[in-house]
């Protein structure tokens, strides 16, 4: 699902709110969470799951065309772990 299909999805299920009222709830939303991660914050949202930030040493990797030593600068990654609810409801028969 793409953030335009999120935003149609949750006008028609709200019909009582104009679509661009739902597109910048769901903006805003993903604003915030990625303000609270560039800070380093850890953002929990319970049943869901909770993003973070992980950290990738520096190191040396190959180029794969040329198979030449590169160095790789350490860096920042996003990180999601689902929520117990969730990863239940995945994993029902």
């Amino acid at each position: 699902m793409t953030k335009s299909e999120l935003i149609m999805r949750l006008a028609e299920l709200n019909p009582h709110l104009y679509q661009r009222d739902v597109e910048k709830i769901v903006t805003t939303i993903f604003d915030e969470i990625t303000e609270a991660l560039a800070r380093g914050d850890r953002v929990e949202l319970r049943g869901f799951g909770a993003f973070s930030v992980k950290r990738r040493d520096a190191r040396t990797g190959r180029n794969p065309r040329t198979g030449q030593a590169v160095d790789v600068e350490e860096k920042f990654i996003p990180f999601f772990k689902t929520g117990k609810q969730l990863r239940e409801q995945l994993n029902t028969d």
